[in-house]
């Protein structure tokens, strides 16, 4: 009897196991056709939109910023470095290439481990489960959650290959830091490319998965080399890496610096501007679906831009005395590492300024410590310039010694002049703002609009409203030109008094010359080159103040921004450096009016034009017969007391669209006879500075506003429109003697300097309606072939000379009294 149920024993055994294997078959395929409703389709996966951060690019294609809240760089399998693979199979699956999707034997192992059983602590989720529970369904821990997720997986094997399954998971894995996939962490956490990477980085990135945030090196660097070392250890169980690769990479230290994406041009500004102009096309999915923006930024020009700004602000807060220490800090006979980091803590690097600790002062320097650059010398003379601010545009004596100015434990700013020397300088009060455009399109090219833009994201480039000054005055000037007056024409620099009624402002008005002298008889040109306020304002009553308002707008100013009244002569309106660079690319074009633009064309993530910027294009030439091209003929009386033109010599007409053209704001012979008048202003005028350039080719004004609260600069040639301004956000004066040509034109000089190396001369050639005429400097009429001091003057063509016999002479050589 025993022996006929022993025999039977083992059949009944089988029996029994393959009617629980049918039972739990059957269970489990009853329960996936009642989750499967529920299931989503698998094959969304393939079609799979990737969050991905909005780029804004310079026109050269250099990265700017990177705007979103998911940090993601998708990358193909065939781009996948083995290393990165290889580490991530065998922290997660390490059997990947084998199972169906479910590893069973990895499940079984994770369950007995659970239960008490020795073994390696290791998850039961495959990669492909990973990528369904972060793509497909809800992470919450149910039953029935993971009985989808099983499904699913299964079902995810038979839709996709094993490659395309590692891509996506890869892709998508969130490994800490707001970064979504291997290639945006290798960034974040390396400031690397993913291809670039080492083994040791490698391991570190594929032991996130399990705790992204608390294994991330950032969060805890002693976490991220414990997984690390985990991870290493499986590498080389496997055969991923040999003993010495893995003793390499244990010795490898953890940083727990956060690297942001590889932003290869400082614009922030032009980001931010680009940021908000997607924002209000796109709305919130500008940021999520990998929008490439193309700005019209010129990643060499903003570089210059930027350096130019920063070296002049600093310039002008070095001439107003040190302020002082930004702090103070107690450290130990002997400092460490940890002694410099806790001293520096709370304070910032600000616009390429970095915080440092004087770790020691003798006779001849002083020994200071930065938080990521190491120690650096400051020299005695690398400090001479700190006399003490003693108020508002006063200063105290100079220091004799390191002493005077630093002392132990002092928090200082400083800016690395060369291998272990520093200058001494403080965080200015001041701000400044430079953008350049080019005139032919208004395409803006570089823009800076403030020292920092973390310390402040307030654009002073485009959204600060302050008075420009006489930096106005050439549109003025321009009026004048357009109603009869000529750069020979005689204006009387004298005081004067303009009673309430036709000021406007509720009282009388006596306008000063900022030196207050008074000029007697001023020659148009030469008021224009040396700021004479009461010349401008006599123009402007001589016109009109309606009537030069109206001209005035032509250059692109709202009319709500001009004060209505002789003020505006003086520079009163409210604008921006913006709207000041655009309305001079009017001269600079030959005057055409365009706009001002910054985005050039933006992208889809493959590579699809979503849209193209169509500026109005600036074309002196289009509409002439003849264009541009004409031999200058000099002007001398002729017969019957007539004056010899321009004749034409030839020229090609581009081709432009008449669609494409930009409007004409003033004639090409007015913004021809401006240029020249404003070139003046360099060769002898109050931006004399310029001359350091070495170029005849440049033109411009220099601005100073009442109690000299903002000092501006305009310049330009044909090829590029450059604005600079410096003043406080809280308006103040800027002290004594700091006017246009002394803080606001050595910014723009540095820019150009940079933004015009290697360039030729570039001027717009004498347009139609233009002549040129020997004049007497002592009438501003026509000279007499014999007078020794006359000179050449240009013209207008319908408002020549007095004494050419044109119907609005006064006559031939007779001396004219001072209009005004």
């Amino acid at each position: 009897m025993a022996s006929r149920w022993s025999r039977r024993l083992p059949w009944l055994l089988g029996t029994l196991v393959v009617a629980l294997a049918g039972a739990v078959g059957m269970a489990f395929l009853a329960t996936y056709y009642f989750l499967r409703p529920t299931l989503p389709d698998v094959a969304e996966l393939r079609d799979l939109k990737l969050q991905m951060p909005l780029r804004v690019y310079s026109r050269d294609g250099r990265l700017i910023g990177q705007i979103g809240e998911q940090r993601r760089l998708p990358v193909a399998y065939a781009e996948l470095p083995e290393v990165v693979v290889e580490a991530f199979l065998a922290a997660e699956d390490d059997r990947f290439f084998e199972h169906p999707g479910i590893d069973w034997q990895g499940m079984t192992r994770a369950l007995l481990v659970a239960a008490g059983f020795p073994g390696p602590r290791q998850g039961g989720s495959t990669i492909t489960q990973q990528l369904v529970r972060t793509t497909l369904i809800e992470n919450e821990r149910t039953l029935r959650r993971k009985l989808r997720e099983i499904f699913l997986a299964i079902t995810l094997e038979h839709e996709l290959s094993k490659q395309e399954i590692l891509e996506l998971f890869l892709n998508t894995v969130f490994l800490g830091q707001r970064s979504y996939g291997v290639a945006a962490a290798a960034e974040t956490y390396f400031g690397k490319r993913l291809q670039e990477i080492t083994i040791a980085e490698a391991a570190l990135l594929a032991g996130l998965p399990q705790a992204p945030s608390r294994y991330n090196p950032v969060a805890s660097r002693e976490l991220a080399e414990r997984r690390r070392s985990y991870v290493l250890r499986r590498m080389l169980e496997l055969g991923f890496i040999d003993e010495e690769e893995q003793r390499v990479a244990l010795e490898t230290p953890v940083s727990g610096e956060l690297h942001g994406p590889r932003v290869e041009v400082d614009a922030p500004w032009a980001a931010e501007l680009a940021r908000q102009a997607m924002l209000a096309e796109y709305g919130e999915r500008a940021y999520t679906d990998g929008l490439r923006v193309v700005t019209t930024i010129d990643s060499r020009l903003q570089r210059a831009a930027d350096v130019a700004l920063r070296s002049a602000v600093l310039e002008y807060d070095r001439r107003h005395g040190y302020r002082g220490v930004a702090g103070k800090a107690s450290l130990p006979a002997v400092e460490g590492p940890g002694d410099v980091e806790a001293a520096l803590q709370r304070f910032p690097s600000v616009g390429g300024l970095l915080p440092a600790v004087v770790l020691a002062v003798d006779g001849s320097a002083a020994r200071v410590a930065t938080r990521s650059r190491g120690e650096f010398d400051i020299p005695f003379d690398n400090m001479r310039w700190a006399r003490p601010s003693t108020g508002p545009g006063a200063v105290g004596p100079a220091p004799r010694r390191p002493a005077d100015v630093l002392a132990r434990g002092d928090v200082v700013y400083v800016l690395p002049e060369q291998a272990g020397r520093a200058l001494l300088v403080q965080v200015p009060d001041a701000q400044g703002a430079l953008v350049a455009v080019d005139p032919q399109d208004g395409a803006i090219v570089a823009m800076s609009g403030g020292f920092d833009f973390y310390a402040t994201s307030f654009n002073r480039a485009t959204q600060a409203k302050r008075q420009p000054g006489s930096a106005f005055k050439p549109f003025i000037y321009s009026a004048a030109l357009d109603s009869g007056l000529t750069p020979a024409s005689l204006i009387l620099d004298a005081p004067v008094v303009y009673e309430a009624a036709e000021t406007g402002s509720g009282q009388d008005w006596r306008p000063q010359n900022v030196d207050a002298r008074f000029y007697g008889p001023t020659r148009l040109r030469d008021a224009l080159a040396r700021s004479r306020n009461l010349v401008s304002v006599r123009v402007m009553r001589s016109i009109g103040v309606g009537p030069t308002l109206d001209f005035v707008q032509n250059f692109g100013f709202p009319r709500s921004q001009l004060p209505d009244n002789l003020t505006t002569a003086l520079g009163t309106a409210q604008v921006t450096p913006l709207e000041m660079a655009s309305a001079y690319a009017v001269f600079a074009n030959g005057g055409q009016r365009v706009e001002p633009y910054l985005i050039d064309r933006v992208e889809d993530t493959a590579g699809a034009v979503l849209s193209q910027s169509a500026p109005l294009l600036a074309c002196p030439e289009c509409g002439s017969a003849a264009g541009y091209g004409r031999a200058l003929v000099s002007l001398v009386p002729g017969d019957g007391g007539g004056v010899t033109r321009a004749e034409e010599a030839g020229g090609a007409v581009p081709e432009v669209p008449q669609d494409r053209l930009a409007p004409r704001a003033i004639s090409a012979a007015n913004a021809f006879v401006m240029t020249d008048m404003m070139r003046d202003v360099i060769r002898a005028g109050t931006a004399r500075r310029a001359l350091a350039l070495g170029r005849s080719d440049l033109a411009g004004k220099t601005g100073t506003t009442n109690d000299r609260r903002d000092a501006w600069f305009a310049g330009f040639n044909a090829g590029l429109v450059a604005v600079s301004w410096v003043g406080f956000d809280q308006e103040r004066s800027l002290g004594n003697f700091e006017e246009g040509g002394r803080t606001a034109l050595p910014m723009w000089v540095y820019f150009m300097r940079e933004a015009l190396r290697g360039r030729p001369e570039q001027r717009l050639p004498m347009p139609e309606g233009v002549i040129n005429a020997r004049v007497s400097p002592v009438t501003g009429a026509l000279a007499s072939p014999d007078d020794p001091d006359a000179f050449f003057e240009f013209f207008l063509a319908e408002h020549p000379p007095a004494g050419t016999g044109a119907p609005d002479a006064t006559g031939t050589g007779r001396r004219e009294e001072p209009l005004f």
